[in-house]
């Protein structure tokens, strides 16, 4: 991992709010969100007072507080960015893989599927 310059706990914060993100999945709009919102990044941490019920959708109230001095940080916003738009990857290559072991092993059953029935009509062609 290379040196962000957060510490360990605010690190801690932005993987938890941003693994919540990926599992609703939601990791599009909130990375389209934020890098729109970058530039007012400020100005945008002061209005999380007004979103706090959404906010608190996805943090504790004492994590609240530190989320939005966070938030007043450019480069901060910047590695949520980061950070979720990796989560989101992940996730996408995972499901990617399930998908590929589901349709090889559907694609097994079906060729078993097909042995038997012409078995059975071998042995009633017989």
């Amino acid at each position: 991992m290379k040196e962000t310059g957060l510490a360990p706990a605010d690190e801690k914060l932005l993987e938890s709010v941003a693994g919540r993100i990926v599992r609703m999945r939601m990791g599009v709009p909130a990375v389209f969100f934020l890098e729109s919102a970058k530039p007012l990044s400020f100005i945008g941490s002061q209005a999380l007072v007004f979103m706090e019920p959404f906010v608190k959708a996805f943090l504790t109230l004492p994590q609240y507080d530190q989320f939005a001095r966070m938030m007043e940080d450019r480069s901060n916003v910047e590695r949520m960015i980061q950070i979720i738009e990796k989560m989101d990857r992940e996730q996408d290559r995972r499901e990617k893989e399930i998908r590929r072991k589901m349709k090889e092993e559907k694609q097994a059953t079906r060729v078993l599927k097909k042995g038997a029935a012409m078995q059975k009509w071998r042995w009633w062609g017989r």
